[in-house]
């Protein structure tokens, strides 16, 4: 027999095998004789009242031996397949190839950057050196923008597609077997490089490819079908069905697009900066201590706020995380956040930013809101004075609308210079912070303190650019065989969304033909 139900336990109680047994056997009013076993399916934290305790839903086996599901998928070898061409090779690519294959189709992964192993030459540059490779970044390269952007798992994309699958992947390719249980699953991005490696090749051994340092520069059409694509102006690659998961950054696909009368839309972003607490602070808040518990992570927060008719919120928050430089051309500054998977750095950070409609930028060019998240990057980087030092200034100074003497201690490895943000962020942003910022610390304890740097810009939290697509088909409106895919064309917003887009396009092609 099989049970499920809800039990509460105390953090160091959580790994405790015997006491967890023991609040199943009361919560089910039987002897502990009769638990033969059990299987967590959903565990979080619960820190509303002054006591954190931890909530688990558990699947009991009462009088019999019960045997956990696993997860697995048999890739099928499609070599001699039909090709389906994949651009990018984040996770929308990966996972729409590992679909393919599933679908009987071959997948060819078309990968401006370096696979992982070269790609971290080139972070290194970026951090020590503030030089960017426009080729291989944070951005792109072997995993995409996810390899690098923490490994946080947490979506509400519920009704896209099935996340547990997703995770389960993950968990196949190396992933820790938590991220199926947890409230808020988190790889780390020190384990996030070889669990792409191991997708990579779970791809390569069934038959399909992967082909580095080759940029789309074409897409080749006829008579309103896809034909192909051209590689670094050279090569020429044929098929009859394109996904193109580029990811939010990929400019110049944008422009190629719009150069070719391809339809593309114009499309509301977020911009904003990345705010750094000691981590110690937002523990204490969070946790009502004066320090936190061995037996607990590093805390979390979600802050949002409706300031006019603007909505101003937290974005991709790193509990013992870094801020990371993320530009991807020359002359700018974007700047995001990742943590390891121990999240054991002194810091916590997240993007705090401001909705920007498209009646904040005015014209009907579809490429505008991507020219004006441009110019913002480039004064950013001006006002950091190069080698992406980044501009910077402490909270409460920020909203005194006062230049801060000095700057704290801060992960950001490029180097950071106190600026007037005021000179960079458009007034509507500045005007929301200065609003929501002491809201926030109503919320939270100590999160409005001189103790926060609020570094500039987070300008990347989501695409400025809509690539529509059927909502049945998910083929593009006036292009047969070319399907737009997740974050780049304005379909996803994480990694675990990105993938399940990327399934969805893979199955659009077998339904279609």
């Amino acid at each position: 027999m099989q049970k499920d139900i809800e039990i509460t336990l105390l953090p160091h109680e959580v790994e405790q095998t015997e006491v967890i047994n023991q609040k199943l056997a009361e919560a089910l009013k039987l002897p502990g004789s009769r638990i033969k076993g059990y299987e967590i399916l959903k565990r979080s934290i619960d820190a509303r009242s002054r006591k954190v305790i931890f909530r688990l839903q558990v699947k009991v086996f009462v009088d019999e031996e019960g045997t956990p599901e696993v997860y697995t998928i048999n890739y099928k070898n499609v070599s001699d397949a039909k090709p389906v061409i994949i651009i990018g090779a984040g996770p929308a690519g990966l996972f729409a190839a590992l679909q393919c294959i599933e679908n009987g189709l071959k997948p060819i992964i078309i990968e401006r950057g370096k696979d992982v192993k070269q790609r971290r030459r080139d972070l290194a540059a970026i951090n020590k050196q503030g030089l960017v490779n426009t080729e291989s970044n944070y951005c792109y390269g072997e995993g995409g923008a996810g390899t690098y952007s923490d490994g946080k798992l947490y979506t509400r994309s519920n009704k896209r597609g099935d996340i547990n699958k997703v995770l389960q992947v993950f968990v196949n390719h190396g992933a820790e077997a938590d991220i199926a249980i947890d409230a808020r699953p988190h790889i780390g991005t020190n384990k996030l490089p070889h669990i792409i490696t191991s997708i990579k090749d779970t791809i390569l051994n069934a038959g399909g490819e992967v082909m580095f340092d080759s940029r789309m520069t074409d897409i080749l059409i006829e008579f309103g079908k896809v034909k192909g694509i051209e590689i670094n102006f050279e090569e020429k690659l044929f098929a009859d069905d394109i996904i193109l998961a580029t990811g939010h950054s990929a400019r110049d696909v944008y422009e190629l697009l719009n150069s070719k009368n391809i339809l593309i839309e114009a499309k509301p972003f977020a911009l904003g900066v990345r705010i750094e607490h000691p981590q110690e602070i937002i523990d204490s808040a969070q946790y009502h201590c004066n320090i936190r518990s061995e037996f607990l992570p590093p805390a979390y927060y979600s802050l949002v706020e409706q300031v006019g008719a603007r909505g101003v919120f937290s974005f991709c928050m790193c509990p013992g995380g870094i801020i990371a430089p993320c530009a991807t051309g020359e002359n700018e500054i974007v700047v995001n956040g990742w943590s390891p998977s121990k999240r054991n750095n002194p810091y916590a950070n997240s993007g705090t930013v401001v909705q920007v409609t498209l009646n904040d930028v005015q014209g009907y060019d579809p490429l505008r809101m991507l020219h004006f998240q441009s110019e913002i990057e480039k004064m950013a980087f001006e006002a950091g004075g190069g080698n992406l030092v980044a501009p910077a200034q402490r909270m409460v100074d920020f909203v005194n609308n006062k230049l801060s003497i000095d700057l704290p201690k801060n992960s950001y490895l490029p180097g950071t210079k106190s600026s007037m943000l005021d000179n960079i962020l458009p007034d509507f942003v500045s005007d929301s912070l200065r609003v929501a910022l002491p809201l926030f610390g109503k919320k939270i304890k100590d999160y409005y303190t001189n103790e926060a740097i609020l570094v500039g810009v987070e300008s990347r939290t989501s695409s400025p650019v809509r690539i529509p697509r059927d909502k049945e088909t998910y083929q593009h409106p006036q292009i047969k065989g070319l399907y737009p895919c997740a974050e780049g064309a304005g379909y996803a917003g994480g990694i675990v969304s990105a993938a399940i887009d990327g399934i969805n396009c893979a199955n659009a092609i077998l339904n279609a033909s």
